[in-house]
C-alpha cells in the first residue's frame, strides 16, 4: 500500500465500459431463445453458429431498449445509423467476428449522475452507448486439459455504455456502477446480475501528476463480477500504477485481469489499437433510420426512474435523503411505496413501516415484495388507523400486523376482533395508572426522589394494564401528572 502522501501527488482518471445483457425473449440477430442457465450448446442455430450462408435479422427490441436507454441518460438518439463487424480472433464466437455499431452508435452524449466521495452530485459524462452482441463463454476449470466453449450466449443482444473519463476514485466508480444497475432494473431492459455475466464492466484506469497537463498510460482491467470486484481492481491498479512511477518504472498500454482470491490484477496482453479489429460496414444488415415518431412511442411508454422518484420523495413528500435512497434502491419497492401513499398522506409512516417492518418480513421469508401478502390499500389501512389515533404504532407492529400477514381482513376488521381499539376513556385510564401507582409504592417513592426515567417503567407497566389501548402520548402525560400529584 502506497503511502497517503505519494498518492495525494497524483490524480486518477476512470473511464468504464458496461455491458449490459438485454433482456429480449430471442438473440440479437436471430430467433434462438436468450435465457441464462439452459443446458451448455442448446440454445443455438445455424445463425449462432455462423454456418456459410446464414444471414442476420435485426431483433427490433433492442432498438427499442437502446431507446429506452438512451432517453433515460440524456443522450441524442442517432438519426441514421449502420452496423459493423468486429473482427478479432473470438474463440467463442464461430463466425469470427462480432456484430456491432463502429462510427454510428444509436445514443451519444448525455450523462449519469452520481455522488462523489463527499456526497455531492457530480455528472458522468458519457461518449456512447451501442448495441452488439456478446461472444460465447469458454470455461477453463472443468476439464484439466482443454478449455470447453458454451455457445448459448453468442450472439446475445448487449448494450455498450462508455463513459468519458470522468470517475476520479474507485469510490466514485462503484457508485457509477450501482446507478447503472438500478437504472436498468428500472428500464427493465437487463436483470443486473454481474454473477451470471448479464452485467460487465471494464475500466481503464490511469495516474497522472495533479500538475501535468498530459494523461498518463491507460490500462484497461477485465474480469470482475461484481461492483466490489471493481472497486477492489482499481484500488489495487491505482496503487500499482503510483508504485511503478514513483520507483522509476514506465506502464504498458495493456488489458490485465482481476484475480479476486488474491486482489491483485494481472497482465492479459498488450491493448489493441482500433485498427487491430479491421472494422468494416456490416454488408447483411441494411441500415438503421429511427424517427421522432419512434422516439416519441418509446418515451411514451417509459418507467418512472429512480433519479426523478429521488427528487419527488426529498422535495415533494419531504423526506430524508435516507429514506428516498433506500425507497429508490429497489425499482418493486419504489412501485409498491408509490401504490401506498395513494391511500394515505402520511409519507413518513409509509416509509418507515416499508423499510422497517415490511423489508423484515421480507428478508425473513427470503421472497420479494411481488410476493407480499399485504397490497398497498390494505397496509395503508393499518397507517391511517395509526394516524386516525384508533391504535398504537407498536400494537399495530406487534398484534395486528402479524394477524393481516395471515388473513384477508382489513387492519381495522382485525383489531376490532381483537379488542385493540384504543379507549378515550378518561375513567379507565385513571383507573390503570391507580392499579400502577398502588402495584408498585416503592418506584413511586424513587420517581418522587428524583429518578425520573423510570418513567419508562410505569409506561411498560401501564401498557400491560390497559393492554395497550390508550394512546402512548395521553398515556405518558396523564402518568406524570399522577406522579408528580
Amino acid at each position: 500500500m502506497i503511502d497517503e502522501t505519494v498518492r495525494a501527488k497524483y490524480k486518477v482518471v476512470i473511464g468504464l465500459e458496461v455491458h449490459a445483457q438485454m433482456l429480449t425473449a430471442s438473440k440479437a440477430y436471430s430467433s434462438d431463445a436468450n435465457r441464462y442457465g439452459d443446458a451448455p450448446n442448446t440454445l443455438v442455430s445455424p445463425i449462432t453458429l455462423g454456418h456459410p450462408g446464414t444471414l442476420p435479422v435485426m431483433n427490433e427490441k433492442t432498438i427499442e431498449y437502446a431507446i429506452r436507454l438512451g432517453l433515460a441518460c440524456s443522450c441524442h438518439i442517432s438519426e441514421k445509423q449502420h452496423f459493423a463487424r468486429k473482427n478479432y480472433f473470438y474463440p467463442d464466437l464461430p463466425k469470427g467476428y462480432q456484430i456491432t455499431q463502429d462510427k454510428t452508435p444509436i445514443c451519444t452524449g448525455g450523462q449519469i449522475i452520481i455522488r462523489d466521495e463527499n456526497g455531492n452530485e457530480k455528472p458522468v459524462r458519457l461518449t456512447r452507448i451501442h448495441m452488439e452482441e456478446d461472444a460465447g463463454k469458454s470455461i477453463h476449470d472443468i476439464d484439466v486439459y482443454d478449455t470447453l466453449v458454451d455457445l448459448n450466449r453468442a450472439g446475445v443482444p448487449l448494450l455498450e455504455i462508455v463513459t468519458e473519463p470522468d470517475i476520479e476514485s474507485s469510490q466514485e466508480a462503484y457508485n457509477y456502477l450501482t446507478e447503472v444497475r438500478k437504472l436498468v432494473r428500472y428500464l427493465d431492459i437487463c436483470d443486473g446480475n454481474m454473477e451470471e455475466g448479464s452485467l460487465r464492466c471494464d475500466a481503464n484506469i490511469s495516474v497522472m501528476l495533479k500538475d501535468s497537463t498530459v494523461f498518463g498510460t491507460k490500462v484497461e482491467v477485465k474480469n470482475m463480477n461484481s461492483i466490489r470486484n471493481v472497486q477492489r481492481a482499481i484500488e489495487f491498479e491505482i496503487s500499482r500504477q503510483i508504485e511503478t512511477l514513483e520507483n522509476g518504472g514506465t506502464l504498458s498500454q495493456e488489458t490485465r485481469a482481476f484475480d479476486a482470491l488474491k486482489g491483485i490484477t494481472v497482465s492479459l496482453r498488450t491493448k489493441e489499437a482500433a485498427n487491430d479489429y479491421r472494422y468494416f460496414p456490416e454488408p447483411d444488415l441494411p441500415p438503421l433510420h429511427i424517427h421522432k415518431a419512434d422516439i416519441d412511442k418509446v418515451q411514451a411508454s417509459m418507467p418512472p426512474l429512480p433519479r426523478a422518484l429521488f427528487e419527488k420523495y426529498t422535495q415533494t413528500l419531504n423526506l430524508s435523503e435516507y429514506d428516498a435512497y433506500n425507497l429508490t434502491d429497489s425499482k418493486a419497492i419504489a412501485l409498491y411505496f408509490e401504490q401506498v401513499i395513494l391511500y394515505t398522506s402520511n409519507y413518513k409512516a409509509a416509509a418507515n413501516w416499508i423499510m422497517g417492518e415490511v423489508k423484515s418480513y421480507l428478508n425473513e421469508q427470503g421472497i420479494e415484495i411481488e410476493a407480499f401478502p399485504l397490497d398497498a390499500t390494505r397496509l395503508a389501512g393499518l397507517i391511517n388507523l395509526i394516524n386516525d389515533g384508533k391504535v398504537s404504532n407498536t400494537i399495530a407492529a406487534q398484534r395486528i400486523f402479524p394477524a393481516m400477514l395471515t388473513s384477508s381482513a382489513s387492519a381495522l376488521s382485525i383489531a376490532e376482533s381483537l379488542d385493540l381499539i384504543q379507549t378515550t376513556d378518561n375513567t379507565a385510564v385513571e383507573a390503570a395508572i391507580k392499579q400502577v401507582l398502588d402495584a408498585n409504592a416503592a418506584e413511586v417513592a424513587r420517581y418522587k426522589n428524583g429518578e425520573k426515567q423510570l418513567i419508562g417503567f410505569f409506561m411498560g407497566q401501564f401498557m400491560k394494564a390497559s393492554g395497550g389501548k390508550v394512546d402512548p402520548k395521553t398515556a405518558n402525560q396523564a402518568l406524570r401528572n399522577a406522579l408528580e400529584q
